[in-house]
């Protein structure tokens, strides 16, 4: 993404400051989803869905109900960040006028995304068949708690809730240790991804078909599948172990991404590949105690790291910590400062990417992080702040009835017309190419992504560079873990250092319809392989590349994983356990080699890795949807670390403004110790309604009345208090016999899940959540997520075995470059093009 120039630009009265947004008005990227419009009926972080389509061009008509009380810029921190880019219309579907006028602007549009108020059709006094009837082009997309259907389908739901239930939050946390909520509103904020990855997949499916789609997302599944998933892609430093075959209670993981103490905060380190060891011996002064060749396989060096990282926190202890870790990053070490915050607002590499803009409120200017995506170059983002309560925009359905001002700008966007019906289920992707260069979690899965939904993905391998996620300290030649991200893929292996790879590669190019890539920035262009030269052979390619930081900036030549982003936008300085701190590295705290100095506690988790996947295909198909509209292909850049600011607006905006948090504040809310072996229950009373109902089951009417925790202010007062009673009632009871019970009563609540027990959850089964696929290397069955949410017409994923490397290399070169056998075979034997055979394993 290139960097802006400043601008203020002032929008429904208010002026808005930061890098300049570009748009089809102001002579920047045509935005790829303009034409499309979608309804917003969400409330709560589930609107961050279609605030995503907004920033990517879509006309975004918010529904509010009419006499919305005033609400002041900035004192709503969610709905402020959670709605740039929309325009708002005061409408009640109480009332048949209202139900009416919604009705005439469905007609117009493309996309509703509704939420938590119960089924659209009956909402519009409509049967589902007449609905259907009218609109049979609408994509409907719904994000429920738990989804309509099975066990749990009332159950009250919020973050910390789905944190229990999804598995991870038995991961969180140090060994021997309560269990450790999570930061931030992640299981909200993910399935908005996923609603809005969701809403574009039926979309593109209907420009084919002419035909709509009913689209049921759930924040439960959405967080079984996006956050630190079981069944699913793991770093390198996991060795091809999957998450679930890990300890029972939370693992001793603070080894694998160090965290060192400094003389003004904390670095971590991600040592994992070979030269990057060579490196740190090198920085390290090469001590003789360390000069073990076998130390640069990465096992050996966890075995050694109650040894080898306190030396590392010597070196590091009266250092600096941003100077440590640009001096690192500069030596080939991957590093990163551990930031609060505030720290993050001020960062000067964020501040050179333009990635937080300034927005007006009574309490002093608000910087929101505006951006997901680089179309083209340039940042798509903030064009306009949220709409104000009482705003409302007229429609081409009828006169504006809801008695709002009308925004000067008109609603007349022209909807496509739909081509003639195909009938039956169909992948949304069938006939599409992709070439994908992506390795690892990010890389993996944004393929896997696309293969799920027909297209036919082509992963590019190389001998001499393989993609980390194949290590394995399995006995089988293909880990679960591979086979897992890199389904319904084919396998081609390919030198692209030579000149004949390279050109092979551009011949492939021709005839593809998307690249994917995710090394470090610049890695493409050396190869010859950059997007103008993509583009020369075939303008309709669309191209996408993601890093951990962007491609310019600071830090934009750093090396990067997931948990040094964690460390640069303040999610692990937030998600740390309260220890007393002990200088000198991740020795210093419980568990050894893996008690992180200072208590962090996020070491074993995936995050944002597969968010990240999630919004590098959320750009894809929104330029695929574009191409169909004008010939041409285009490029989508995503950097990691902007993924957390933009799933988390909140979080950072609430901070510029002085607040602990972006979260709103209640009580009482926790983990709660239940009868059983390291047995836990998360209880999450939202407000004093909740609490009334969870007192009355723990305590009776006696305490349900008692005038001492009356309000939120009062129960924050008697926080200790009240926990102690809560855990008193819980440790009595086995988890999911607490959690129905307060659930029976509609107080938030779940058990503690563990990652094993997810294929076997009584509501994940009936939902068809997972399936159970097979490949010919593995010996075990293998439990695996199902399609990204529950959809009408598009089927069930096919489960076809990820490939061993090169595996189809002959059938692509004979097939799709028209090569013959013996020049197939001359190629191979000059390592140009690369194969497996079967003798091979």
């Amino acid at each position: 993404m290139t960097e802006r120039t400043v601008t203020e630009r002032t929008v429904a009265g208010r002026t808005v400051t930061g890098r300049s947004s570009a748009g089809p008005s102001d002579g920047g990227v045509e935005l790829p989803l303009t034409g499309v419009r979608v309804v917003d009926l969400c409330r709560g972080g589930a609107a961050l869905a279609a605030r995503v389509l907004g920033d990517l061009g879509a006309d975004v008509v918010r529904i509010e109900p009419p006499g919305t009380p005033g609400r002041a810029p900035g004192t709503d921190v969610r709905h402020e960040t959670h709605n740039f880019n929309k325009r708002a219309l005061a409408l009640g579907l109480e009332s048949a006028a209202g139900r009416e006028r919604l009705l005439g602007l469905l007609a117009t549009s493309d996309i509703v995304i509704e939420g938590l108020d119960g089924p659209l059709p009956g909402r519009l006094g409509l049967g589902e068949g007449e609905f259907r009837r009218r609109f049979p082009a609408l994509v409907v997309v719904s994000v429920t708690e738990f989804g309509r259907s099975g066990p749990y389908r009332d159950w009250a739901g919020t973050d910390a809730v789905h944190a229990a239930l999804a598995g991870f939050l038995s991961r969180s946390g140090l060994p021997g240790r309560p269990p450790l909520l999570p930061p931030a509103a992640l299981p909200t904020g993910s399935a908005a991804l996923v609603a809005a990855w969701s809403a574009l997949l039926a979309h593109h499916n209907r420009l084919v078909t002419g035909i709509g789609d009913d689209v049921e997302v759930s924040i439960f599944e959405s967080t079984v599948q996006v956050i630190d998933p079981g069944y699913g892609m793991a770093g390198s430093a996991t060795s091809g172990i999957p998450t679930s075959d890990g300890p029972r209670g939370r693992p001793d993981a603070g080894h694998l991404y160090p965290v060192f103490r400094c003389a003004d905060g904390y670095v971590r380190l991600c040592i994992l590949k070979p030269r990057q060891w060579r490196a740190v011996f090198e920085w390290m002064g090469r001590p003789a105690r360390f000069a073990d060749p076998a130390l640069a396989d990465m096992s050996r060096r966890f075995a050694v790291a109650d040894v080898l990282h306190p030396e590392i926190g010597r070196l590091l202890a009266h250092r600096k910590r941003d100077e440590a870790a640009a001096e690192l990053q500069r030596l080939g070490i991957p590093a990163a400062a551990v930031l609060d915050l505030p720290g993050v607002l001020r960062a000067d590499h964020f501040a050179a990417r333009g990635v937080f803009t300034g927005v007006p409120t009574p309490e002093g200017e608000m910087s929101v992080p505006d951006c997901l995506f680089g179309i083209d170059g340039h940042r798509v983002g903030l064009r306009t702040p949220a709409p104000q309560a009482g705003e409302s925009a007229g429609d081409p359905a009828g006169p504006d009835a809801a008695g709002g001002t009308a925004l000067p700008v008109p609603l007349a966007l022209p909807v496509s017309p739909a081509p003639p019906v195909s009938a039956g289920p169909r992948r949304p992707l069938d006939g599409l190419r992709v070439l994908d260069l992506g390795v690892i979690v990010v890389g993996g899965e944004s393929g896997r992504l696309l293969a799920d939904m027909g297209a036919e993905v082509i992963k590019i391998e190389s001998a001499a560079f393989p993609d980390g996620s194949r290590q394995s300290l399995t006995v089988e030649p293909i880990s679960p873990v591979f086979a897992w991200g890199n389904r319904n893929k084919a396998s081609l292996g390919l030198d692209l250092r030579d000149p004949r790879g390279r050109a092979l590669f551009l011949e492939l190019a021709r005839s593809s319809d998307v690249v994917l890539s995710n090394f470090k920035p610049g890695t493409m262009e050396k190869l010859g392989l950059g997007a103008a030269e993509l583009h020369r052979v075939n303008p309709r390619l669309v191209v996408a590349d993601s890093s951990a930081f962007g491609a310019d900036g600071p830090w934009g030549d750093w090396l990067g994983y997931g948990p040094l982003v964690r460390a640069a936008t303040g999610i692990s300085l937030l998600w740390r356990d309260d220890i007393p701190d002990a200088r000198g590295g991740s020795g210093g705290g419980p568990g050894g080699s893996g008690g992180d100095a200072g208590g962090f506690a996020d070491a074993s988790t995936i995050y944002p890795d597969h968010v990240a996947a999630r919004v590098a295909a959320i750009g894809v198909l929104a330029l695929l949807v574009r191409r169909r509209r004008t010939g041409r292909g285009g490029t989508v850049s995503v950097a990691q670390a902007e993924v957390i600011l933009g799933q988390n607006p909140d979080l950072y905006a609430a901070a510029s403004l002085g607040r602990a948090d972006g979260a709103r504040r209640h009580a009482p809310r926790g983990v709660y110790p239940c009868a059983g072996d390291d047995e836990w229950v998360v209880v999450d009373a939202r407000d004093s309604a909740d609490w009334r109902r969870l007192a009355a089951v723990i305590g009776g009417p006696s305490l349900a009345a008692d005038p001492r925790f009356a309000t939120t202010r009062d129960r924050r007062d008697h926080a200790a208090e009240i926990d102690g009673l809560i855990a008193a009632w819980t440790s009595q009871r086995p988890p999911r016999a607490a959690a129905s019970a307060l659930q029976a009563v509609g107080v938030p609540a779940g058990m503690m899940l563990r990652l094993t027990e997810l294929p076997d959850d009584e509501h994940l089964r009936a939902r068809g959540a997972f399936r159970v696929a097979r490949h010919p290397l593995i010996p075990r069955p293998m439990p695996s997520e199902n399609t990204p949410a529950r959809f009408r017409n598009i089927p069930d994923v096919e489960l076809r075995p990820a490939p061993m490397p090169g595996e189809q290399t002959r059938r692509v070169a004979r097939e799709l470059l028209g090569l013959d056998e013996d020049e197939i075979q001359r190629l191979v034997d000059d390592g140009v093009l690369q194969e497996t055979t079967p003798s091979d394993y």
